[in-house]
This record gives C-alpha cells, structure tokens and sequence, in this order.
C-alpha cells in the first residue's frame, strides 16, 4: 500500500497584511495630495505648459544634451590619460579627477561666472612672451549659458572618467594579452577588443550619471539663466504660489530622469540578453543588432 502525501500550500498572512497596509498608506497619501485645495492644482494645470516654462524646459534639455556628451568624450580623455604608462600624464589627470570631484559644481559655476573680473580677455599666447593670437572679450565668450556648460563639463568629466577607467580596467587581462599576440595596433586592440567589452559595465553606470546631470543643472539658476528652475522660480515671486509652480518643476525632472531610467533598463536588459554573444564587433549604439560569434570575429582577425 503506498502513501500518498497531500501538498499543502504555504500560508503567508503577513504578505496580505502587508499588502493591505501598503494600500491604505498609498489612498491615505492621494487624499491627502490630491483633495487639499492648498497644494493649487488649478494653478499647476494653467502654468504645466506655460510658453515661458516649455523655454526653460527646453534650455535644460540642450544644457543636458550638449554637457552629457562633452563630459563623456572629455572624461573619455581623462581615462585613458590616467590608465597612460608616463607617471607624468598620470598624474595630471589624477590631478584633475581630484580637483573637480573636491570642489562645489556651485563654487565651479560662481568662479567662472566672474572670470571677466579676473581676466577681461581671452587669447591664445606663449607664457612669459608678448606673443598671443586672437583676444576676445571674456564677458562675451563666457556668457551664462556657456558658463553653465563649461561648468557641467568639468564637473561632470572627473565622474565620467572613472567610470570609463572602471570599465575598461574591468576587461579580463587575458583579452589584452591575447590581442597583442594578434600582433594588433594600439588603436585595433583598443577599439576592437578592450572598449566593445568595456561598454557593457560603461554604459549603465553613464546612463546613471546622465540622471544626475539632469538634475544637477537646476543649479544653475545661481547664473540668472532662465532654465527650468530659474523660470518656475521667477513665476512664483510674482504670483506668489510658489508650492504649485515647483510641483510643475518637478514633474518635469521627473519625466526627464524617467525617461533616462527606462532607457538605462533597455539597455541593462540588452546587454544582459546578448552576455553570451561576442563583443569584439559590438556597436554601442546598435544595441538590437545580433552581432556573430567569436569565432568568425577571431578568424578575421588573423586574415
């Protein structure tokens, strides 16, 4: 005669208390929010696609934009100045990372924002010769928008370095070693093997790095620049509602980081999906291209 065992489910009644309670916080929160008059839905519906807050809207995305892709290919510059064999080029760079990762981006932007005071034109010279090419006036060279970038940039890059040094440092030493047995160039072991491998642990951690600039570049309302920040400020001196117009601030930069959010899972899921696929003729911007085996990609190697 033989047994037969009954399966019996396991019981979890916290979950459900937990689920419950979860629920009553979440509907507690929305009537708190959403039914009190005093947080000014009315006036955040009118000024939500304010002309004068699209403007600023859109100055934040160009600031965005044009720092995160000079912050990539200058700290790009720095990686591989700190990742160099000559100690003195090393060490610049290491200077560099430790000056802008030390120092306030609002001491940063205030400083060059009084360059004029310090220098009142800007020319190309030999140090200590009358020698120059081309003076420009620093008030009109620097003005607030390109104070802002210029800012970001430098910032931004001492970030951005030591994630791409990360990255790269994080290729299997056997790779390297193997693609100079190839007998390939600096160049062809670089872009072929090190940084294709590399981008994968790069590009996340850059994405995230996007999100923080994103957000970081309210700061720089401090320079008079009417960008998102400083426009929702400006609104709400005047009509003094000021929690409506910064609850319109920030569902933009919500929407904004959300948007680099879903595109840093897209990718993570990607990179994720293609672990097993060779690197050595991986596009970092084609992410949904198959790339072949790593087998084929040796055999042309050699040819």
């Amino acid at each position: 005669m033989s047994i037969q065992y009954q399966i019996v489910p396991y019981k979890k009644p916290w979950r459900w208390i937990g689920l419950g309670f979860s629920i009553f916080i979440l509907f507690t929160v929305l009537q708190s929010v959403f039914f009190n008059d005093k947080w000014g839905w009315v006036v955040f519906r009118h000024c939500f696609f304010d002309p004068a807050i699209l403007d600023g809207l859109l100055i934040t995305l160009k600031l965005t934009f044009s720092a995160m892709v000079l912050s990539f290919i200058f700290g790009g510059v720095v990686a591989m100045m700190r990742l160099s064999s000559s100690w003195l080029v090393k060490s610049l760079a290491w200077g560099y990372i430790w000056l802008f990762r030390s120092l306030p981006l609002l001491v940063v932007l205030i400083i060059l924002y009084n360059f004029s005071y310090l220098y009142e034109s800007i020319s190309l010279s030999i140090p200590f010769t009358h020698i120059s090419y081309g003076h420009y006036k620093t008030v009109n060279v620097l003005d607030q928008f390109m104070t802002a970038l210029i800012g970001l940039t430098i910032v931004q890059s001492a970030y951005t370095a030591e994630v791409i040094r990360g990255g790269i440092q994080a290729v299997d030493r056997g790779q390297v070693e193997a693609s100079m047995a190839l007998g390939l160039s600096w160049w062809h072991r670089t872009t072929r093997i090190i940084f294709p491998q590399a981008i994968r642990s790069i590009l996340p951690a850059i994405i995230n790095e996007c999100i923080n600039l994103s957000k970081g570049t309210a700061i720089v309302y401090v320079l008079a620049m009417p960008e998102l920040f400083y426009t929702v400020q400006m609104i709400y001196n005047r009509n003094q509602d000021v929690i409506p117009l910064l609850m319109v601030a920030a569902v933009w930069y919500t929407v904004i980081t959300s948007i680099f959010s879903v595109a840093q899972y897209a990718i993570e899921r990607k990179i994720q999906q293609t672990s097993k696929v060779s690197m050595f003729n991986f596009k970092p911007f084609v992410l949904f291209k198959r790339t072949p085996p790593i087998h084929s990609a040796l055999i042309r190697e050699k040819s």
